[in-house]
């Protein structure tokens, strides 16, 4: 059994660590009107509803910690809005269906919206930017767009991994009984 956790573990770290690579290396060639699409907020909203809350936010943590390393101006600032995201779509595991990609999407695209408004109140407006309608249309909106659609991409991949994952969870359990 804690085989299979290790094993979670370490999977889980490996796609939280592609999505940050992809989202540094990759996507910062992609960018489309100057924005490119918030894979850790996919991944860390992913985990959290299939998962639950705890899941969510310590994945939440990695992936803000490793953004805080890579451009914050302070450690712990990502980490603790994508620890608050994992936490607040955990609380929505009890309704998610893996058939249904209605709600995934949805809360991603809360998640996001709502991550593009904290970033615009914590770094923009606490510096007398006011210019909040023109930061919402041309980066929280556009970016919004373009996380769901790679989230349509995205998305079906982590829940085809997380589905191996249950399936051998279950195998390994039903050993041991």
């Amino acid at each position: 059994m804690k085989a299979m956790k290790f094993k979670r573990f370490l999977i889980t770290a490996a796609i939280v660590a592609a999505a940050y690579l992809l989202q540094c290396t990759v996507f910062s060639n992609l960018e489309l009107a100057g924005v490119k699409p918030n894979l850790l907020i996919i991944v860390t909203a992913s985990f959290g509803f299939m998962r639950g809350p705890r899941e969510g936010m310590l994945v939440g943590f990695a992936a803000g910690l490793m953004t805080d390393i890579q451009f914050g101006d302070m450690i712990g600032f990502y980490a603790l809005i994508y620890l608050l995201a994992g936490f607040v779509n955990g609380l929505f595991e009890r309704l998610y269906f893996d058939e249904d990609i209605k709600l995934p999407l949805f809360l991603i695209a809360v998640s996001e919206f709502i991550y593009g408004i904290i970033i615009y109140l914590l770094m923009f407006l606490l510096r007398s930017d006011f210019n909040f309608l023109y930061y919402l249309n041309r980066i929280i909106i556009p970016e919004l767009i373009y996380t769901i659609v790679i989230t349509l991409g995205l998305y079906p991949l982590i829940l085809f991994i997380n589905h191996r994952l249950e399936a051998e969870e279950k195998r390994s359990a039903s050993k041991f009984v």
